[in-house]
C-alpha cells in the first residue's frame, strides 16, 4: 500500500522523500550498530545508505536534464512543421510568411516547466525531516518498555513536623537530607557490588532513646541485595574519645581509632538484633535474637570533637562485610553534606 502511494507522487516529491527517509534511517541504524557493536544492524544501515545514494544520483541526473534539455525533440518538431507547410507559390507575397517562422516550434514531447517542483520538494523534505527528528528524539521523552529495575529513591513527599529536639539543636540535618547524601549513584560501587541497584531507601527524624526526646537522631537507610547501609547523626554531648571508652566496656569488637576528614573517628563491630513478629491469629512474636555482624564507623560532627557523632553502619544477612575502606569512602561522600556542629 505504501509503495503504491509513493508511485502516485510526482518525481520531485517522491525522490526527496525517499532520500530524507533513507538518510535518516541509515545514519540512525549505523549509530546504533557502532554503539552496540552489532554487525547485522551495520549491514542494514549500509543498505539504507546505498539506497539513498542511488536516489540522490537519480535526482542529480534529472536536474541536469532539466537544465540542459536535449535538442532532439525541437529538431523533430521543426521537421514536421516544415513537411506540413504547402509548397511556396510564385507570388512574392506568399514567400514572406514562411520566413517569419525562424525558430523551431516546441514539439509535442517537450516537457512543460513545473514551477512548483522545487517548492514541493523542499516541503516534502521539511515534513519528513520533522518526522525523522520526532522519531529520533521520541525515546528520550517517552517511557520505554525496559523492565530493568530502577534504583530506589528517597521519598520527599510528607514534610512532617520535626520534633522539638530539632528546633533546639543548631543546624541539625534531617533524615531526608541524610537519605539524599547516602543514596548516591556510586554507593553500590563503593560497597564492591557495582552491578546491584538500591531496592529500598528510607529515612526518619527520630530522637535518641533514653533521652526523653531531647536529643535529635535522624537516620537514613539504603538496602541492596547484598548489603544494607544505615547512616545516623546523634546530636548529644558525647565525644568520640568518650564513646571509645564506652565501647571497651561493651560487646564491640575490632575497635580501631582513626581520623576521617580531619575528625576523630572509630571503627567497631557488633551484632545486630533479630526480631521476629508473627502476624497470625495469636499475634505473638518470638524472642529477640542475635543478628548478623555489622561494621560501624563513628565520626565526630566537628573537627574539635565537642560532642555528637555520625555513624555509618553496614551489614548483610549472610554475615559478610565489605572492607573498612568501603566505610571510609562512604564517609567521605556523606560527611560534607552534614553541617559541622557550631561552637556553643
Amino acid at each position: 500500500m505504501l509503495g503504491f502511494l509513493l508511485r502516485l507522487l510526482p518525481f520531485w516529491v517522491r525522490e526527496p522523500l525517499l532520500i530524507a527517509v533513507g538518510s535518516v534511517l541509515g545514519v540512525r541504524i549505523m549509530y546504533l550498530a557502532v554503539r552496540d557493536h552489532d554487525r547485522v544492524a551495520a549491514g542494514l544501515g549500509v543498505v539504507f545508505l546505498v539506497f539513498t545514494a542511488i536516489r540522490v544520483y537519480a535526482v542529480i541526473r534529472a536536474l541536469r536534464a532539466r537544465r540542459n534539455p536535449s535538442p532532439t525533440a525541437s529538431a523533430d518538431g521543426a521537421a514536421v512543421d516544415a513537411a506540413a507547410q504547402p509548397q511556396p507559390q510564385p507570388q512574392p507575397q506568399a514567400q514572406a510568411q514562411p520566413q517569419a517562422e525562424t525558430g523551431p516550434r516546441p514539439g509535442p514531447g517537450t516537457p512543460e516547466k513545473d514551477h512548483n517542483a522545487w517548492g514541493q520538494a523542499f516541503a516534502a523534505v521539511a515534513v519528513f525531516g520533522a518526522l525523522a527528528a520526532a522519531l529520533w528524539l521520541a525515546p528520550r521523552f517517552t517511557p520505554s518498555d525496559d523492565n530493568t529495575p530502577r534504583p530506589a529513591s528517597c521519598s520527599g513527599g510528607t514534610h512532617e513536623e520535626l520534633p522539638k529536639a530539632y528546633k533546639d539543636t543548631p543546624r541539625p540535618v534531617t533524615g531526608e537530607e541524610l537519605c539524599k547524601a547516602l543514596n548516591r549513584p556510586e554507593l553500590a560501587k563503593l560497597l564492591g557490588t557495582p552491578e546491584e541497584t538500591a531496592t529500598t531507601a528510607s529515612s526518619s527524624n527520630n530522637t535518641a532513646p533514653l533521652t526523653d526526646g531531647k536529643v535529635a537522631e535522624p537516620e537514613a537507610e539504603v538496602k541492596f541485595d547484598t548489603y544494607t547501609v544505615n547512616v545516623s547523626a546523634t546530636y548529644n554531648k558525647l565525644s568520640i574519645d568518650q564513646y571509645v571508652k564506652l565501647m571497651k566496656f561493651g560487646n564491640e569488637k575490632d575497635i580501631k581509632t582513626l581520623t576521617v576528614l580531619g575528625r576523630s573517628a572509630v571503627l567497631a563491630s557488633d551484632h545486630t538484633m533479630k526480631l521476629e513478629i508473627n502476624l497470625g491469629s495469636g499475634g505473638s512474636g518470638g524472642p529477640v535474637e542475635e543478628g548478623p555482624l555489622a561494621r560501624t564507623l563513628s565520626v565526630a560532627l566537628d573537627r574539635n570533637d565537642r560532642g555528637g557523632y555520625c555513624e555509618i553502619t553496614v551489614w548483610s544477612t549472610s554475615g559478610a562485610l565489605p572492607n573498612d575502606s568501603a566505610l571510609l569512602d562512604i564517609a567521605e561522600k556523606v560527611l560534607p553534606r552534614i553541617p559541622e556542629r557550631p561552637v556553643r
